[in-house]
């Protein structure tokens, strides 16, 4: 049988995915390392996809000259060395692994603990220059002692699992994560400043974004139990390494286990010279068998992908004809922005999502609409890429139920979208519609009515309906020299109560938030972006 499809290893992987390829007689891959952008622009116009992991940059040349190229394949967590917008562009689909080294991660975290408890490096180095007095290394067990898990992705789950095996009361913070999936690991759900002052052990496994940045500071820390510890496996920025520094010295901080820094290496870093600390140079993937799985696991992606079309795990935009692409465009973009307002209203964990489309928008495919719908709500509560290919999974991942529903009765409108989001036992509903099949206009907020442009900045509130509300607004924004460009008020079905939808020329200052928390009328207050 003649191989249908061409693929390109650029990049070393393990045997094991190199087998996978080579026993599909539908697939034909040339195993070709090394080569720079030239050497890679002269040979990519022959094959169908491209298997790289970090050392090769799939770059916009490379892509405009790989006219037959389908699939782009990264053998890892990135794709940092891919240019996404270029290969979207073309129609190249764009997968990675992002979870196949997360049990070797996980593990490492474990041995940090362990290796932190029972001070094994400092002991090891004393074996080594004759010195025999175990006394100085008197550790502490595990069990009984309760830990911290900080941020619930994959990783941080199988984190949890492990130390409820070993005995520890598991809490855990994710702002984005349900309680009710929290609890199916092994682990409670809390409050990160009542999570830090509570556990002997914080494990950190989120990502690092311009809110978790410094997520252990010089506060935290010192609001932390006296002699605790830190494991840090995750990114090197999420803990304040000065002050670091400061709470091991004086002994608040009992120990740190770190395999990330601020700086990598971290070169003359005075933690280089603190004995309470251990540290390892970013191990987080490095054995035999994560290699081995995100070998595996590019190359069964590759070849469903190449022979079926699914492209479950692609990163960029999903396998949908041009024709419906081009149909649903407008209403993509609506429901993008009643997505994200949703996310902006709703701040903890959501745990039902409904999509209801009315009138000639339930015409169409619904799927990219909702994925849409997904990709606006979890815009700002996700770091990593979301799309419409993997906005589902991320909701399944959060303990999220989506549903959606298609009619074809208008209800006031030729096409409405409605986004209802179930959150700590209130449903947030948003609506908006298209003026002239085009426009986007948002109409509804719960069941206040109101018309505006879902772009912009914007101030919101839910107030008592009296007199001055708009005013005092007004003279704090006046006051921060803000430009208000549009102003909705909504009343709905309780008279007594008020929503103001103002769209504004920049973001307040915290103080000024405060100063309109602190009005008597108002009930919330919080500002968002569309």
């Amino acid at each position: 049988m003649t191989a249908l499809y061409t693929v390109l290893i650029a990049d070393p992987i393990h045997a094991a995915g190199r087998d996978l390829l080579d026993k599909d007689a539908r697939i034909h891959a040339d195993l070709e390392t090394g080569l720079d952008e030239d050497a890679l622009i002269a040979r990519i116009a022959q094959y169908d996809a491209l298997i790289v992991r970090s050392k090769t940059r799939v770059t916009k040349p490379v892509i405009e000259a790989a006219t037959r190229l389908r699939a782009i394949g990264r053998a890892g967590i990135g794709v940092d060395n891919i240019d996404v917008p270029a290969a979207t562009e073309r129609g190249i689909v764009v997968f990675n692994t992002p979870d196949a080294n997360a049990t070797t991660t996980a593990e490492l975290s474990i041995a940090h603990l362990l290796s932190l408890s029972r001070n094994l490096p400092q002991a090891d180095r004393g074996v080594r220059t004759g010195e025999w007095k175990p006394a100085r290394y008197s550790g502490v067990e595990l069990s009984g002692k309760t830990i911290g898990v900080v941020g619930f992705g994959t990783i941080g789950r199988l984190v949890a699992e492990r130390c409820a095996a070993l005995k520890m009361r598991v809490l855990a913070y994710d702002p984005f994560v349900a309680p009710e999936i929290m609890a199916q690991h092994g682990a409670e759900g809390a409050e990160l400043d009542a999570l830090l002052a509570t556990v002997d052990y914080v494990t950190l496994h989120c990502p690092l974004t311009e809110a978790t940045r410094h997520l252990l500071n010089g506060p935290r820390l010192a609001a932390m139990k006296p002699g605790a510890r830190i494991v840090n496996c995750a990114r090197g920025g999420l803990v304040d390494e000065a002050a670091l520094l400061d709470a091991l010295r004086s002994g608040h901080i009992a120990g740190a286990a770190l395999d990330v820094y601020e700086a990598e290496p971290p070169s003359g870093s005075p933690l280089l010279e603190t004995d309470n600390v251990v540290l390892t140079p970013h191990l987080g993937a490095s054995t035999e068998e994560a290699q081995q799985a995100v070998s595996i696991r590019i190359a069964e992606d590759m070849v469903k992908f190449l022979t079926t079309g699914a492209a479950e795990t692609a990163v960029n935009l999903p396998r949908v004809s041009s024709d419906q692409l081009s149909q649903t465009l407008p209403y993509r973009k609506l429901a993008y922005a009643l997505g994200r307002l949703a996310g902006s209203l709703c701040t903890g964990p959501i745990s039902q999502l409904d999509i209801r489309l009315f009138g000639r928008v339930a015409e169409l495919d619904s799927r990219p609409i909702t994925a849409e719908a997904l990709v606006g709500l979890f815009s700002q509560r996700m770091t990593g890429r979301v799309n419409r290919v993997n906005a589902g999974h991320i909701a399944k991942e959060q303990g999220m139920d989506v549903s959606e529903s298609k009619t074809e009765s208008a209800r006031d409108f030729v096409s409405l979208i409605e986004i209802s989001a179930q959150c700590g036992g209130r449903t947030t509903t948003v609506a908006g519609t298209l003026l002239g099949g085009s426009r986007a206009r948002l109409v509804r907020i719960d069941d206040y009515e109101l018309e505006a442009v879902p772009e912009g900045h914007f101030l919101f509130t839910r107030h008592r309906d009296q007199p001055g509300v708009v005013g005092a607004l007004g003279g704090i924004l006046g006051r921060e020299n803000i430009n208000i460009s549009r102003m909705q008020v909504g009343v709905g079905g309780d008279p007594s109560m008020a929503i103001a939808l103002i769209s504004t020329s920049a973001s307040l200052s915290a103080a000024a938030m405060d100063e309109i928390r602190s009005l008597p009328p108002i009930e919330q207050a919080l500002e968002f972006e569309l």
